[in-house]
């Protein structure tokens, strides 16, 4: 028998795991509201770096956000040498979270270590925060391999880059995790853009139905490429959505780390002891274009954009910080080596060249590879070594094929 809170915190019902009502509430009319975010998203720190007390989330410690803030100018820095290393070749493609770091990074902090993360295509930053090292996060935007970490050693789930479709994966693992009595915590990320995919729809009703220990976490940049959030829906925010799943949700400043932290811990917290998902959204910004191969002078202004500069999640934290005495010019010196120092190894990572096997086509496609698969690779090798041949006897005069030979004996 499971136990489990209700989404009001009120009395538990004992529910059996494999019943098909399991972890089901009944939501009635006039408890509806409680499910509501609120008309204004949840800020304990604004732009400049004033305070401003909330009656339900509580300040996080000095001491945490200043660990936050390092994770951020380490994210930032990463953001920024990714961009980089994109220009000079070595990276495929890097859609960056630049301006989106407090998302990021508060979502691997709020983690325990036998928790998951579900992260996108744009969550690099968060990935590395949560301990994968940067050359392994990027293998897959490398164009290497289509994960770079191990999953069940890291509990990050390789990076999903169509929508919507790791929420369902995050879902299936969470519950798996109930029904084994284990203690976690799945954070599902996405975008604003992942709200319209049925995947989205699909993963949230389960989860609310069976009262899964899932956060589903919208970091809504206000673009799904080049579409604007009005265009995606008309409801009055995405965390709107939530009452029509029967879970809470709640919506929060994606700028302000302090109010992340506290929106999300508070949601981790209610879904470890029973009290189900919960959808949170971040108002942020995506400040640089969707990813390298993006235009987005085509669909946004540039005073658009501008005013999100002031709203940035470093400068307002740093502020905060030094006010509170808790920060000091050495302890940015400090910082600002340690980046240089993450982004150097990193460059030094992605300039070596990656040694291929073509047979990793083949290998890794069925447990035990097929009859059709080993005539695919023999072929393959025979082009290949035949390649090598006529490459090493110098290439003009040593063909091996047949329109080869007759061209030499004409």
């Amino acid at each position: 028998m499971l136990r489990r809170r209700n989404v009001f915190g009120t009395e538990a019902v004992d529910v059996k795991p494999h019943d098909p009502k399991a972890g089901t509430v009944s939501i009635s009319v006039e408890h509806a509201p409680v499910l509501l975010p609120r008309e204004t998203p949840v800020q304990l720190i604004d732009e400049t770096g004033t305070t401003h007390a909330d009656d339900t989330y509580a300040m996080p410690s000095n001491e945490r956000l200043a660990a936050a803030y390092r994770a951020l100018v380490n994210g930032r820095r990463l953001n920024d040498q990714c961009s980089a290393l994109v220009r000079q070749g070595r990276l495929a493609v890097y859609p960056s979270s630049h301006g989106q770091e407090a998302c990021q990074v508060a979502a691997s902090l709020v983690l325990s270590e036998n928790d998951w993360l579900f992260p996108t295509y744009r969550d690099t930053v968060a990935i590395v925060n949560r301990g994968v090292t940067p050359e392994e996060a990027l293998v897959l935007l490398r164009g290497d391999w289509h994960s770079g970490y191990d999953p069940k050693r890291t509990r990050v789930a390789p990076q999903a880059t169509p929508l919507a479709t790791q929420l369902l994966h995050a879902v299936g693992l969470a519950h798996a995790a109930t029904l084994r009595g284990e203690d976690t915590v799945v954070m599902a990320l996405c975008g604003d853009g992942a709200t319209s995919e049925g995947d989205f729809h699909e993963a949230l009703n389960f989860a609310a139905v069976f009262m899964v220990p899932v956060v589903f976490f919208v970091q809504n940049n206000e673009f799904a490429i080049s579409v604007p959030l009005a265009k995606q829906t008309h409801a009055p925010s995405l965390a709107h959505k939530a009452i029509g799943y029967g879970m809470p949700g709640q919506r929060v400043d994606g700028n302000d780390v302090a109010a992340v932290l506290a929106v999300l811990g508070e949601a981790v917290d209610r879904a470890r002891t029973g009290g189900g998902p919960t959808l949170i959204e971040a108002h942020t910004y995506r400040m640089q274009a969707h990813t390298n191969a993006d235009d987005d002078t085509r669909y946004r202004e540039r005073d658009e954009v501008k005013a999100w500069v002031d709203r940035d999640p470093l400068t307002r934290m740093r502020a905060y910080l030094s006010a509170a005495g808790a920060w000091s010019a050495e302890d940015d010196s400090a910082l600002a080596a340690e980046a240089e120092t993450m982004a150097s190894a990193l460059r030094d990572a992605l300039n070596s060249e990656v040694e291929v096997d073509p047979e990793d086509l083949f290998r890794y496609v069925y447990a035990s590879r097929p009859p059709h698969l080993d005539r695919q690779w023999n072929k393959l090798k025979d082009e290949l070594e035949r390649t090598a041949a006529f490459e090493a006897a110098g290439g003009a005069g040593a063909g091996t094929t047949e329109s080869g030979t007759k061209e030499q004996k004409s």
